[in-house]
């Protein structure tokens, strides 16, 4: 499988939006922008709500005290489920993060991880784009999974490595531990 999919480290994203569901189950049309105003946004395409595949990997974001408590980054989450879907999803893992309604797989699209299951059914490609505040994409990982992008789940440390790299953070990790 070759990488000649998904916005290159460098590219500018474009200022998509669609409906986005917070942790608190409000629900509203965001653009990227107003994501980026508050800091860098690790936005992350997964296949849909409740599949074991997705359900590891935002555990997994979860879990990751890093991630979770959105100092240095982020993580707001797409995929085409339904808004009133994530907001069962968010609850029932109990996520901090904001998922974007993508039904029309329009914002999947724009970060050209589309791809066809079979060849027939479209979904986004599992992979994750670390945006600044100008939309640049910094980082970028795509699955590489030999029979299904969609498979694969997120390295959450190599991520977590490679934004530390990317973001300025002040203070040194704790990892809910104290300092």
């Amino acid at each position: 499988m070759t990488d000649d999919f998904g916005l290159a480290v460098g590219a500018r994203a474009p200022n998509v939006a669609e409906e986005l569901v917070a942790p608190g189950g409000g629900v509203e049309t965001v653009a990227l922008d107003d994501l980026l105003a508050d800091g860098p946004v690790l936005l992350c395409f997964y296949t849909a709500d409740f599949s074991p595949d997705c359900i590891e990997q935002w555990c997994a974001f979860r879990d990751f005290d890093w991630f979770a408590s959105g100092d240095a980054v982020q993580v707001v989450g797409a995929s085409k489920s339904s808004s009133r879907l994530h907001r069962r999803f968010i609850d029932r893992l109990d996520l901090t993060f904001p998922i974007f309604s993508d039904p029309d797989l329009a914002i999947a699209d724009a970060f050209d991880v589309v791809y066809r299951v079979l060849g027939l059914a479209k979904r986004s490609r599992r992979s994750c784009f670390l945006l600044d505040a100008d939309r640049t994409v910094r980082y970028r990982w795509l699955s590489q999974h030999w029979l299904d992008p969609t498979r694969d789940v997120p390295p959450v440390g190599e991520i977590h490595e490679a934004i530390r790299d990317r973001v300025d953070t002040e203070e040194p990790d704790s990892f809910g531990f104290g300092s």
